[in-house]
């Protein structure tokens, strides 16, 4: 890529030559209907939740194996813009054939005006999403209608710069697809490190229970922020925001949201404001079989079972029975010490990817805003 353009992030575009075009007549909508997708010849189904904003193209799908609800055909190279929830500025160009939500719009332009593709960035501009959204219609989840959006106009530069300018774009977009790869691969990496440390601990059966190691505490919360014993904040109605350092923990602590098993929350040196939700779980060490950032992975891994042993109807929620029954895989103090030595150095890994990532992410949206 441009080494100049990476540097100083701005475009010198003359768009003297550039002509005012409504995006109607660019683009299509395109509305066949798939009566029955489970038995069609499509199978795979992108709906809204496959949809993720600031993404150009679509990366995942569903089967539509059992899927039985009407959708819409689309074909690769077409664009999806979902029409439902506008904020969430959701539209991507999809690379494969299949059927979609009838709350997307299947979008096809017209390549005797366009180079494939180029509408998929106009698609990710702010301008386009806040005229979208100033047009969106509904009470209870507003949708965008095509005629209002076939009617945004923007500046079309001639076929021979949006080539040039495609070129570009595209690979921008793959500078952030490189940076996303490698973040999902680092994260696979600390994954593996930790079962793997873990599992032949777990063949010999050399496990500890959560209650056995730790002291886990919840409550109640009152108008006064109540703490018990005057040392833990206690929660169990809705969210409240308060500061970390106005209360003292004997200790380092973890925070647990029992809602689900939403979440763990490293308490140790921890400034600042967080929100603490319904049935939250204090879990302070008591042991020295275990140490603290040892734990605190363990539970983090554990998350998903702990989430099939939530109990609730509507809402799911941990018991204190199940946590204190919680089995922890029992390794020496230096063994411990090791493994969250080397997630340690994952983790600096990480933050430096995902920092870079945003970078990328923010250098590509600067370029999409400057083109649209």
């Amino acid at each position: 890529m441009d080494s100049v353009l990476m540097n100083n992030k701005v475009l010198n575009l003359d768009k003297s030559s550039w002509v005012l075009t409504k995006l109607g007549d660019l683009a299509k909508d395109i509305s066949k209907r798939v009566d029955n997708p489970g038995e069609s010849q499509y199978d795979r189904f992108v709906g809204l939740g496959n949809f993720v904003s600031g993404d150009i193209k679509i990366k995942t799908w569903e089967t539509t194996e059992n899927l039985a609800s009407s959708a819409k055909a689309f074909q690769a190279g077409d664009i999806l813009f979902a029409r439902r929830n506008a904020y969430l500025r959701r539209a991507s160009l999809v690379d494969f054939d299949g059927c979609c939500s009838g709350d997307a719009f299947v979008l096809r332009e017209n390549h005797d005006k366009v180079v494939p593709g180029f509408l998929a960035f106009l698609m990710n501009s702010n301008t386009l999403w806040d005229y979208a959204n100033s047009n969106a219609a509904g009470t209870m989840s507003k949708r965008v209608k095509w005629r209002d959006l076939a009617e945004y106009e923007f500046l079309l530069p001639p076929k021979d710069q949006q080539a040039q300018l495609a070129k570009l774009l595209w690979a921008m977009d793959e500078v952030v697809e490189k940076k996303s790869r490698l973040l999902d691969s680092i994260q696979l990496q600390r994954e593996v490190t930790l079962i793997n440390e873990i599992k032949p601990t777990k063949r010999e059966g050399k496990r500890l229970f959560l209650g056995d190691v730790v002291n886990i505490t919840t409550g109640k919360l009152d108008s006064n922020a109540a703490v018990e014993n005057g040392k833990y904040p206690f929660f169990t109605c809705s969210p409240e925001t308060f500061k970390i350092n106005e209360y003292a923990f004997d200790s380092e602590a973890i925070l647990l949201a029992g809602n689900n098993a939403a979440g763990v929350f490293p308490l140790k040196h921890f400034k600042g404001k967080f929100n603490a939700y319904q049935r939250t779980y204090v879990i302070t060490l008591v042991s020295n079989e275990v140490t603290y950032k040892y734990l605190l992975e363990i539970i983090r891994l554990e998350l998903d079972n702990l989430r099939r042993l939530s109990v609730g109807s509507s809402t799911k929620f941990l018991t204190m029975s199940v946590l204190n029954k919680m089995k922890i895989p029992q390794i020496s103090i230096q063994n411990q010490l090791v493994l969250t030595n080397k997630i340690d150095f994952i983790d600096k890994a990480l933050k430096e990817c995902d920092n870079q990532l945003f970078d990328s992410r923010q250098l590509q949206k600067s370029i999409i805003n400057q083109v649209f």
